[in-house]
């Protein structure tokens, strides 16, 4: 940064709406460790997380289960950075227990570096806690204990009892008063790595994760049954006849994936009940933990509200898109031209996925799909060097600059892209950005490098002006 003249202090980030969201050294390596933080309904966690926090971002109410999906938020502590997972709690039921519990402890294991189970000491080791603990003792990441509401010290010594679960010393700690806080977060960072380890990708440990998502009765499993040439997934008329996700390893062109066939998504988590919202959440927690999304939509249909959903989902989570308009052998001349139009008004927000048009009934071009997926991917782990970033943008700018904003035209001084999986770029500038003009950088960003498949991630770091000297 020093031959931009500039003092990397002077930069914060702003969000899509203009916002400041904190101060930050745009030197700094934006990718840091994750902390899961897990536990019954009620325990404390969201008022934990809190008090970490330092600040208060999450919900927290007097009743069970008030946080249902999983909230990332940022964290420092001692001058490191690291990321909090603020998750929904385990309900107790008798009949899932199991099942539930492995699936979402193996989630957390997947996408944290570390976890931190909560436990509420003034009620001690309930089955649910001794279940959890059971999946957890066995992660190869690192596992905290931290048991909460110890208020006073006559609460102290009930922790002791918290041993028994096999995940170390017990740490007491109040998140409704700070008791002990300080000490968690001690040994928060002591069992953090510096850097995220390294979960996706080429490279990495075991195949590549793919996400088969759709609403019910579009023919998820059919395909998958189809990819894989045998009966891998149990395919019924009646829609909603995946409940749990399914994992399956599929070969396509010389590659290995591991598929996981989720429930078809009915309703909106928030307004989903019973198994119908476990199975919402086990779709999201598939989505999150994969690396691609094979969205399918029944091209025999009008596109639904469902389908946009779901491909928001996947927008939003980061993860590579393909799209797979199923049942091409029901479609005629006049749903072709109806298709045509829906698109250009229903997916113009992800016109960068890739599309295949297939028939998991009849194997009509199934073999296209391996293909779409290794370029999806390839956009997902693609990385511009920062010279021909650099380069690049100064033409763009000085054909296209910035418009002018409050009487004075911001300059874009440099441009990095600080991460992959999905490409994240930051432009570092004297003044803030339209949401119009970044679109359009966006959209150059594809023109020139491609990223077909994969969503780009685009932030502007403003240089905070310097108080004039008295």
């Amino acid at each position: 940064m020093d031959r931009l003249g500039l003092d990397p202090g002077e930069f914060v980030a702003v969000d899509e709406e203009g916002r400041v969201a904190s101060g930050i050294d745009p030197d700094e390596v934006l990718a840091v460790p994750t902390l899961a933080v897990v536990g019954r309904p009620n325990v404390g966690k969201s008022t934990l997380v809190n008090r970490m926090l330092g600040r208060r971002e999450a919900v927290v109410q007097d009743v069970p289960g008030v946080t249902r999906d999983r909230v990332v938020y940022d964290g420092l502590w001692n001058g490191r950075r690291f990321k909090l997972m603020d998750t929904g709690g385990w309900e107790p039921d008798a009949a899932g227990l199991q099942g539930f519990v492995a699936q979402q402890a193996e989630t957390a294991m997947r996408s944290a570096d570390a976890v931190l189970l909560v436990v509420d000491a003034s009620v001690g080791a309930t089955t649910t806690d001794q279940a959890v603990a059971r999946v957890l003792r066995r992660a190869d990441i690192p596992v905290l204990l931290c048991a909460t509401k110890v208020d006073d010290d006559r609460l102290t010594a009930d922790t002791a009892e918290l041993w028994k679960l096999g995940l170390g010393e017990p740490i007491p700690v109040s998140g409704l008063h700070g008791r002990g806080s300080g000490d968690l977060l001690d040994a928060i960072l002591d069992v953090l790595p510096e850097t995220p380890r390294e979960t996706f990708g080429p490279g990495g440990e075991g195949p590549r994760r793919v996400a088969l998502v759709g609403k019910p009765n579009v023919g998820k499993s059919s395909l998958l049954n189809k990819l894989s040439g045998e009966q891998r997934s149990v395919v019924h008329d009646v829609a909603g006849t995946t409940v749990d996700p399914v994992d399956s390893l599929v070969e396509l062109d010389g590659h290995t994936y591991r598929f996981v066939d989720t429930a078809g998504l009915r309703k909106r988590v928030k307004m989903a009940s019973g198994m119908e919202y476990y199975a919402s959440l086990r779709t999201s927690a598939a989505i999150d933990a994969a690396e691609v999304a094979l969205v399918l939509i029944d091209a025999s249909e009008p596109i639904a509200e469902q389908d946009q959903r779901v491909l928001s989902m996947v927008a939003e989570s980061g993860r590579a898109l393909v799209i797979l308009f199923n049942k091409w052998d029901l479609v005629d001349e006049e749903r072709r031209y109806q298709m045509t139009r829906e698109l250009e008004r229903d997916l113009i927000s992800v016109r960068w996925a890739e599309r295949v048009n297939v028939s998991a009934l009849t194997g009509r071009s199934v073999q296209r799909v391996g293909p779409a997926l290794e370029r999806a991917l390839e956009s997902w782990d693609t990385r511009i060097p920062t010279g021909r970033l650099n380069q690049w943008l100064s033409d763009l700018v000085a054909a296209t600059p910035p418009p002018v904003r409050g009487g004075k035209q911001p300059k874009i001084m440099f441009a990095t892209q600080a991460a992959t999986r999905p490409p994240t770029f930051v432009l570092f500038t004297s003044g803030f950005l339209e949401a119009g003009y970044r679109r359009f950088v966006e959209r150059k960003l594809r023109e020139e490098f491609g990223f077909a498949g994969s969503p780009i991630r685009l932030s502007v770091r403003v240089r905070e002006k310097r108080p004039r000297k008295k």
